[in-house]
């Protein structure tokens, strides 16, 4: 697990360079405290740097940058090859190994990108990792990221005349210490960013700068600017590849599905250092912890955090399921000092604007897991390939009563739930019964302004989005033009659920829960892996039918069956959780001060992103109670806050 960073200057490198170089590196030594390398070749104008943080293979041979046996490519390599000793294997097989000097996975790659080829490479490898390979021969630059987004990588050309460069790296904090580095934000991503929390790729927050996808090769020649972009590994057409009639039966799907989880558990199981994982207490993370204690001699270690409030709290439930495993388990309960200590660097640690409250708890228990161990497993991803989200089914059977609906009837059934200021439904909800709902008033009057959508995906586009409409809100934001938007096609001749469930694997996956997971764990220098979403499961998982991911109105039904046999359901069941924070709350008590300075109106004003009108009517509804604006006054917080630093 590393961090990388380097850049590509057709005229050629100054003297300078080396010091720029070694400045950026610095920029992201969090990512990897424990070593460092820098690789510059003047004449072509390319420098590759790296800081490492160590996992596998810890003596020098692990040290990057690396040069190939025959000195014809250079590689930079962020994150790990799960499957890098059986590559060593086949490459020893073919005759295409060089005398081994260590047992890194880096060395194997390189290996396998000098013997295979980069694309053939980059097919068998399987992985979280982002890398940059220079080819001497050539005088080209290849640029990858993994399959499904777990590690990031940002490109983009700056400067004019001999002063044109290409930068790149891990994130955007490497970019500014460059002097060809001119930021300006780009509104248009603002724009995105206001409607889903975080900017979604190929954008990035700066104009001319991108990030690569999922799952593509970009390769920059000498001569010209615009990369050749080839994609190896495309997630939507795994989702909507037309399958042969399914061949197991539920059991046998279920046999299945925990051969390869204990396989993938199995391969990222292995480090060179501690190891442990995140436990919320949910089926995902439970599945893994399950797992990974069945294939392990030792207690494996447990991290959770919890609240005192209760809406929040996933402690005891970690708690409970983590006493049945029998792991070595370690909590912390967070108070709003603890976020208050958290929110004033999180613009740095996260390098571009980025507004998923989770972060704060997802850094905070990187920061407990980090005391403790060098990798922590976690079980992102099932929410996804399995069907998981309630927004799923919710969809579904709000659309089936309201395109039953004369569209006139839903214009006014909205009017009239708008009527109510939601603290007012919360008290109707509260006297109905319904207080366990919570934010029940938010809900209602979020649900009234769905009612006028006129199809399943618009409403759930609608459903997903904080800002539905962001130009009434960002200045000179324009057009929306999201990812999703843009590859409706390759997937229309899937059903709802499955529609909703690819959206978020190439959307909301990558870009906001992985950044998320990346982000947070790497500010502690804390590796995180993710094993539902190793290749094969991912495959596996899209060709099941729906009615064996979504079975008898149970979501992810051959996930809880494989912790079934380890856990008893007791434990799990429960309704589903966010792994938020009381943000609603915290803004009217220990976090007012912090969030009105960001908000002040004439500071807003000067710097020209927003109409302050509408902020300081968001944020006047929110202290009086009439309106919970918690999340939406979260996004423009932390805009604020990142672009102020």
């Amino acid at each position: 697990m590393c961090g990388i960073a380097g850049f590509l200057q057709p005229s050629g490198l100054s003297n300078g360079g080396a010091s720029v170089l070694r400045a950026m590196t610095d920029a992201i030594w969090r990512r990897g405290p424990d070593d460092e390398g820098h690789w510059l070749d003047p004449g072509p104008g390319i420098a590759l740097g790296q800081r490492r943080l160590s996992i596998i293979d810890l003596s020098p041979t692990g040290h990057q940058p690396m040069v190939s046996h025959d000195g014809r490519l250079v590689l930079v390599l962020n994150g790990e090859i799960y499957n890098y000793s059986e590559l060593r294997r086949k490459l020893t097989g073919a005759g295409l190994a060089p005398e081994w000097k260590g047992s890194s996975d880096t060395e194997v790659m390189l290996a396998a990108l000098s013997g295979w080829g980069i694309e053939k490479a980059l097919v068998q490898a399987s992985g979280m990792f982002a890398l940059a390979v220079w080819d001497r021969e050539e005088r080209a630059l290849y640029l990858a990221r993994d399959r499904m987004g777990e590690k990031p990588l940002y490109f983009g050309w700056q400067g004019s005349g001999s002063d044109r460069v290409l930068l790149f790296g891990s994130d955007l904090s490497v970019f500014k210490p460059h002097p060809s580095f001119r930021p300006e934000i780009d509104r248009g991503a603002l724009n995105l960013f206001m409607r889903h929390n975080y900017v979604p790729a190929p954008r990035s927050i700066y104009v001319g700068v991108e990030k690569l996808m999922p799952g593509q090769l970009a390769c920059f020649r000498s001569g010209t600017e615009m990369p050749d972009l080839h994609t190896y590994w495309d997630m939507l057409s795994i989702a909507s590849a037309t399958q042969p009639e399914y061949p197991r039966s539920p059991e046998g799907t279920v046999d299945e599905l925990e051969r390869l989880l204990s396989a993938s558990v199995q391969r990222q199981m292995i480090a060179d250092v501690p190891l442990g994982a995140f436990l919320s207490g949910g089926v995902d993370s439970s599945t893994i912890v399950a797992l990974m204690q069945a294939n392990s001699s030792r207690k494996v270690k447990t991290f959770t955090i919890g609240f005192s409030e209760e809406a929040f709290n996933e402690a005891v439930h970690a708690r409970a399921v983590a006493d049945h495993l029998g792991t070595d388990h370690t909590e912390l309960y967070v108070e709003p000092k603890d976020a208050l200590d958290v929110i004033p660097n999180l613009a740095d640690y996260f390098a571009e604007p980025f507004a998923d409250s989770s972060q704060v708890p997802t850094f905070l228990v990187s920061k407990l897991a980090r005391e403790s161990v060098t990798v922590s497993l976690s079980g992102d991803g099932g929410d996804e390939l399995f069907g998981g989200y309630n927004r799923y089914m919710f969809t579904q059977r709000y659309w089936t009563i309201l395109r039953a609906i004369p569209r006139p009837l839903r214009s006014l059934a909205a009017r009239c739930l708008l009527a109510l200021p939601p603290t007012k439904w919360d008290r109707i909800g509260a006297m109905l019964g319904t207080s366990a709902v919570s934010a029940l008033g938010h809900k209602i009057h979020k649900g009234a302004a769905l009612l006028e959508k006129q199809s399943i995906r618009d409403l759930y586009m609608g459903l997903i989005s904080h800002f539905e409409d962001p130009s009434q809100l960002v200045i000179g934001g324009g057009n929306l033009d999201t990812f999703a938007a843009r590859n409706m096609a390759a997937i229309e001749g899937l059903s709802p659920i499955e529609w909703m469930m690819a959206v978020d694997s190439v959307h909301y996956l990558p870009d906001d829960i992985l950044a998320k997971v990346d982000r947070a764990a790497m500010a502690v220098s804390l590796e995180a892996r993710v094993p539902l979403l190793d290749p094969e499961i991912v495959r596996f998982a899209w060709q099941l039918p729906l009615n064996l991911k979504i079975r008898d109105g149970q979501s992810k039904w051959p996930l809880r069956q494989v912790l079934d046999r380890h856990v008893p359901r007791a434990l799990i069941e429960r309704p589903k959780m966010g792994f938020g924070i009381p943000i609603a709350e915290w803004l009217l008590g220990p976090l007012r001060d912090w969030a009105e300075n960001l908000l002040e109106p004439q500071a807003m004003r000067t710097d020209g992103f927003f109409i302050t009108e509408r902020v300081q009517d968001l944020w006047q509804q929110h202290v009086s109670g009439r309106v919970n604006n918690g999340y939406r006054l979260w996004s423009i917080l932390m805009f604020q806050d990142w672009y102020r630093r």
